[in-house]
This record gives structure tokens, sequence and C-alpha cells, in this order.
């Protein structure tokens, strides 16, 4: 009898260390943690989702796998929240042409023709805008149009009071609240040596402003607006967050930050604290350009 109970601890213990190098040895392309870099799953972070009113969704432009994400993250939440989708890589003065695709008005080549796309558009965003198209959720393009933000860097926020009634309609009112002391903006300055001044944090937060401006305009009771940008938008609860906070303190957020390490198994120092959930990319994944 003990021969027997020995024998099945040892089949146990063999099998235990088996199934463990299996695990070691999966290869995952991300990991989500918390702000405090204690590791989450995708199901935590679905159920956050549903029980807040915006989601920022902070993503580096040229990673397949952030662009995979945020398509299967739009899917399931979906089946559980009424949305609204929003993008920076969409300008506002380009809405009425992307209400036209999302309506049938017009195809894919007449929009790619009418409307300023980026150039990874058709990879990286398009699948985006068509689950809209197909499941009849709202689109928003929320960005600046960036002739605007080009002369706020070369003149400063006052170039923009000679607009004229419909311009002004494609950006935030004015005039513009800026914090110059807002840690993302003084980093800002210092990768540009000061020799800009503030003009380029002024052009990075004439767009946080604009975007948080129709994020507020478009959003709808019992839904969930879902928003697509640069994580640097929205990382350390900055740029896009503090303006929505600004207009609307009592409003509910979730925020998404992306990042790239080595290891994707525990979460850099560095990385702690840049929104609810950082999602961690293996740095060696393909990048979409």
């Amino acid at each position: 009898m003990k021969s027997y109970n020995r024998l099945r601890i040892v089949l146990l213990f063999l099998t235990l260390s088996c199934f463990t190098n299996v695990v070691g040895q999966n290869k995952m392309p991300y990991q989500l943690f918390d702000k405090n870099g204690k590791k989450t799953t995708y199901e935590k972070l679905l159920k956050a989702a549903t029980k807040t009113e915006v989601l920022l969704f902070g993503e580096y432009h040229d990673n397949s796998v952030v662009h995979w994400l945020q398509l299967e993250i739009t899917k399931d939440l979906s089946e559980k929240k009424a949305l609204v989708l929003g993008a920076e890589m969409i300008e506002a003065d380009n809405q009425k042409q992307l209400n036209q695709y999302l309506q049938g008005e017009i195809n894919q080549k007449a929009f790619d023709t009418l409307a300023r796309l980026w150039s990874n558009y058709k990879t990286d965003y398009k699948p985006l805008v068509d689950f809209a198209k197909e499941q009849k959720i709202p689109f928003v393009a929320t960005n600046i149009p960036r002739r605007y933000a080009s002369m706020v860097f070369k003149n400063d926020f006052a170039a923009l009071d000679p607009l004229t009634d419909e311009e002004k309609t494609w950006i935030a009112p004015l005039p513009i609240a800026f914090d110059i002391n807002l840690p993302g903006y003084q980093n800002m300055l210092e990768m540009m040596g000061g020799h800009a001044g503030e003009k380029m944090p002024k052009a990075q937060a004439i767009k946080d402003a604009t975007m948080a401006h129709f994020i507020i305009q478009n959003l709808k009771s019992n839904s969930l607006f879902i928003h697509y940008h640069g994580t640097y938008h929205s990382d350390n609860f900055e740029g896009i967050y503090w303006y929505l906070k600004r207009e609307n303190p009592s409003l509910q957020l979730v925020t998404i930050s992306t990042v790239t390490q080595k290891d994707i198994t525990k979460l850099e120092k560095e990385n702690h604290n840049k929104a609810d959930f950082i999602l961690v990319i293996d740095e060696d994944v393909t990048k979409t350009y």
C-alpha cells in the first residue's frame, strides 16, 4: 500500500512537472497589468469597461497585436453594452465622409479619395470602422484637422482666432485651457530641448482638448464610448483624460496604456501608474509599417 501511494506521488509530481514545462514554453505576445504592476486578465478589463462611460484605449500606431486586441475588445463589449466609437485617426472635418461610408452612401474607394486617411488605415483601422458599419455603431472623427494643429505649433493658440465659424466647429471651443506644468507637456519641452518653447506642447494640447470635446459631445446615456488614440494622449491620466475630467469631473473613465518590453512577465517600474490597465506587448511583435 505504501509503495502504491509513493507511486501515485511520483506520477503526480511528473505530471505537474510536465505541465509546468509546457506552460513555461508557451509564447504569449502580451500581458495585462493593473496600474500597480499586478498581473490582471482580459476578463477583468472587460468587466471594468462595462461599468464605465468612457474607455480610453492608448495604442502604438504600428503594433499588430494592439490593433487586433482593439477589435476583439470592441466586439466583446458590443455584446454587453451599447457603444459609440471614436478615433484620433480620423479628423473632425471628415465626419461627413465617414458618415457617408458608414451609411453605405459611398464605397471604400470614394472614402479613401474624399477623406485624409492615415497610410495604415486599411490594415489597422478599417476593421474597426467596418465593424461599426456592420453593427450600425456610431463612429466619431475626433481629431483636430492637422493643419490647425500645425498653425498652433507655428504661431501659438492665437493662430486659431481668425478661423471661420464653420472651421471652429472642428476644434475644441476657444479659448483652450492649457497647463504647461502637466508632466506630459513638461516631458515634451525636455525632448525638444526648449527650442520650440511651449508651441509643441500647445499643439499636443489642442489635439487632446479637441478629442475630449468630441467625446463629451457624443456621449450617450447607458452607452460606452471607446476612443482609440496614441497612448501618449492619455498616459499618466493626462491629455485627453485631463480635459475630460476638467469638463465633467464626475465622468467615469477607464484608461489603457500600451508599452513594449523584452520581458512581459513583469511590469517595469517606469510603466507603473500609466493607466488603469497597462497592456505590455513583447517588443519583437510584428510592426504594421
